[in-house]
């Protein structure tokens, strides 16, 4: 009797190990269709803003010139799902390979207005696009106003010629068809057959002039000369003003302040504003020499420091500085005092009033949303 029992307790405690071990087994194979059913969270949004050039007509140092690189995506792709480049002066194309970009990853340019410091590294984005883009790159938007003829009409300024003759020198002088004969491959309408001018007329009022997926772009008139524009980026991860070379209607004082209040309106609620900014140490009063005209066509920094206030700006990226950040002289005028330095441009810009962040211009410069 003893012995019958023993066997029975031994064969319910092997059934009780099997059904546990059972049990253990499903419970893993269970949290396996657990992990691999239940959907990642997806990356979250970025945009990041990079000074690709904070140059002046005036070449100083290794400084690239005027230009300004807008990035949106998430994480997995270094917030690079779309490329927008805002002016493009002088060595844009090298500013942009030290970001990790290249002229065949972008999107769109935008230009603020056609002055030379603003737009000669362009031929350099068109070229390298065109020699190095596959042959399935899609077409280049160009964004900008329409032809404005000057307010005495002696000229107009026009950035459909000024795209549209991009080339020109290469094609006379038989450089493009060169470039062709050894690589079939390449369009041989040349650089230009890649782009695709989109112009807009600039009012008083925003207007949306590019759009991409999540991405926006608005536009609004502002005064510095014929044609000039400042732009708005908008996005999930946050917004960006360009404001290029923007200044006040008024052309010289008395006036409530040197900036555009186009701008301005544009700017309300943005997290950043990029816009030049010239120090009033260059002030005609100050005896640099520089032309009144000049000088005040551009926005000084404590003007900016409030406008931003106003607009409840976070980050304002001084850029394109006048005068550059050690220069002795801005172009042929002397800096009296000597050279500036950070410190006195954000002197400066606090006097306006100022509390958010101050980035004062240096080459790759960079505020990234949301901030690492």
């Amino acid at each position: 009797m003893l012995i019958g029992q023993q066997r029975q307790c031994r064969n319910i405690s092997r059934e009780v190990f099997v059904i546990r071990s059972i049990a253990k087994i499903v419970a893993s194979l269970v949290a396996m269709v657990v992990l691999v059913t239940v959907p990642t969270a997806q990356a979250a949004p970025c945009m990041s803003v990079t000074l690709t050039g904070t140059g002046t007509p005036a070449p100083f140092k290794d400084l690239a010139g005027a230009g300004t690189l807008v990035r949106y995506g998430d994480d997995s792709n270094n917030c690079s799902a779309v490329v927008m480049q805002f002016d493009a002066g002088r060595g844009t194309v090298m500013r942009l390979a030290q970001t990790g970009v290249n002229a065949a990853q972008i999107n769109a340019v935008f230009f603020t207005h056609i002055h030379s410091d603003h737009v000669e590294g362009f031929s350099d984005i068109a070229q390298t696009r065109w020699l190095f883009g596959a042959p399935t790159t899609p077409k280049l938007d160009v964004v900008c106003s329409s032809d404005d003829k000057s307010p005495t009409g002696k000229f107009t300024v026009s950035c459909s010629k000024f795209v549209a003759h991009i080339d020109d020198a290469y094609k006379l002088s038989g450089e493009a068809e060169q470039r062709v004969s050894e690589a079939p491959r390449l369009n041989a309408a040349g650089p230009v057959a890649l782009l695709n001018v989109i112009q807009f007329m600039p009012s008083e009022d925003a207007q949306i002039v590019w759009t991409s997926g999540d991405v926006k772009v608005s536009a609004i008139r502002s005064n510095h000369v014929p044609g000039h524009a400042s732009y708005r980026v908008d996005t999930p991860a946050g917004s960006a003003v360009i404001g290029g070379d923007a200044s006040s209607d008024v052309p010289h004082p008395p006036r409530k302040s040197s900036t555009s209040e186009q701008v301005e309106k544009l700017a309300r609620g943005a997290d950043i504003v990029v816009h030049s900014a010239v120090h009033p140490i260059l002030a005609p009063e100050k005896g640099t020499g520089m032309p009144p005209v000049i000088y005040y066509r551009q926005s000084n920094v404590t003007d900016l420091g409030a406008m931003a206030q106003r607009a409840g700006t976070k980050h304002l990226m001084l850029t394109h500085l006048g005068p550059s950040l050690g220069a002795a002289t801005q172009g042929p005028w002397k800096i009296p005092g000597g050279p500036l330095t950070e410190a006195d441009y954000i002197k400066a810009t606090r006097e306006g009033g100022f509390a958010g962040r101050i980035v004062v211009g240096t080459d790759l410069a960079t505020v990234r949303l949301p901030e690492k």
